[in-house]
Parts: C-alpha cells; sequence; structure tokens
C-alpha cells in the first residue's frame, strides 16, 4: 500500500532513474495524466502495467475511488506528461486525501523543469519563488506589483502563445533593465537559454516566434 509520485522526462526520454523505472515495473496502476503521452514512456522501457487517467477533469470524482484501493493494499504510481508530478500539474489532491488517511506517499527524485532553467540562467538562485502559471486576467495585475518588489529570483512556466505579451507585462511592471532568461525546449534537440534583460529577450523573441516549453527566470529587485 503506497502511492509513488513519479517524475517523467521532460522531453529526452533518457532522463529516468532506474529507481523510477523499477517503481513503475512493480506498480499495481499507473495514473496518468494523459494515458497517450504516458504510453510513450511506458513502451520505450517496455512496461506493461494498468494504467488509468488521473487529472484536472476528474481527479476530484476519482479520488475516492483510488484511496479506497490504496487502503486495500495496491501500490500505484503516479505520472504527469512532464516533470514532477504536483509541480503545476495533478497530484496534490490524492497526496493530500492520502495523508490525512494514514496511506504512505513517497515522491521520487527526478526531472522537474524550472530547476535546470534556474540553474542555467545566470541568475542568482540561493533565494528563489516559483509562480507557476501566471493568471491570464483575474489577478494579474495584482500579481505584477507584488512580484515588481520581490527581491528573490523569480521563476514561472508561460505558454509560447502568451510569452511575448508576458514579457512586455514584465517590462511595464519591472522595467526594461532587468535581467531575465528564457529557457524552451529544455532537454530537446533544439534547446534555447536567451538571456539579456527584459526588453532585449522580449524583442528577439518578439521578432523570432516562440515555440516549446517555456520557463522564464527573472532577477529580483536589488
Amino acid at each position: 500500500m503506497k502511492l509513488y509520485l513519479v517524475p517523467s522526462p521532460i522531453g529526452n526520454l533518457a532522463d529516468i532513474t532506474y529507481r523510477a523505472v523499477k517503481v513503475l515495473e512493480e506498480a499495481d496502476l499507473i495514473l496518468a495524466e494523459d494515458t497517450r503521452t504516458s504510453s510513450v514512456l511506458l513502451r520505450h522501457y517496455q512496461i506493461n502495467k494498468p494504467i488509468t487517467p488521473y487529472h484536472q477533469h476528474n481527479e476530484h470524482k476519482i479520488v475516492q475511488h483510488l484511496l479506497q484501493q490504496l487502503q486495500g493494499g495496491k501500490t500505484m504510481a503516479m505520472l504527469t506528461d512532464a516533470g514532477t508530478p504536483g509541480i503545476s500539474d495533478p497530484g496534490f489532491l490524492l497526496v493530500r486525501e492520502c495523508s490525512r488517511a494514514g496511506v504512505p506517499v513517497e515522491c521520487l527524485p527526478g526531472a522537474t523543469a524550472f530547476v535546470p532553467a534556474l540553474v542555467n540562467s545566470g541568475i542568482p538562485m540561493n533565494r528563489f519563488v516559483f509562480e507557476g502559471f501566471l493568471p491570464l486576467k483575474k489577478g494579474r495585475h495584482t500579481l505584477f506589483t507584488q512580484l515588481a518588489t520581490e527581491e528573490r529570483t523569480i521563476v514561472f512556466y508561460e505558454s509560447p502563445m502568451r510569452l511575448v505579451r508576458t514579457l512586455s507585462d514584465l517590462i511595464q511592471y519591472f522595467g526594461p533593465d532587468r535581467p531575465c532568461c528564457v529557457s524552451r525546449e529544455l532537454t530537446k534537440m533544439f534547446e534555447e537559454n536567451k538571456r539579456g534583460t527584459l526588453q532585449e529577450v522580449h524583442d528577439y523573441f518578439a521578432e523570432k516566434g516562440v515555440k516549446g516549453e517555456i520557463v522564464v527566470v527573472v532577477q529580483g529587485k536589488e
């Protein structure tokens, strides 16, 4: 009886630990944010186990059913599309319910996008705040106003379709000269880490266009 949170590669399928593969091989059931995405990984490592969807649209409906199975002695492994479950992904709800019910939970170490983006940014990383995905409308102004005076390095995820707009907003609230780094397609063939001021990075992507998964790192206020 245990729930394992299993980090999955953020791009390169080789970025998974031996232990993670072993846990997936031994689990009674694999929970997947998207079964199609997780099936690619499982086929690659020749893992043939029952798999069921677990995502933000069904987690409230099935969480108690999964909890009952865990309490009945099953071992489950949770995968999200990429990275560590619970980091801007499903996971929190089931972990909370397991904790309340006394079901053991273990999170394996492994891939998550914001760590390599932060480390290779060239921006101070001794203190940082992770904001996940920024709000699209409601609360956006309030959050940017708060973050404008944040002294720690700021890390967040962004969609390629919204990156240029978000950089424009950051220039408005933080000023054009704040150092930043935009990382995209981490661990993949076309990985790119664009460093510079907010204005320089904005102009670069406004001209070039944006594709891929995005992590933005912005230096805190001095």
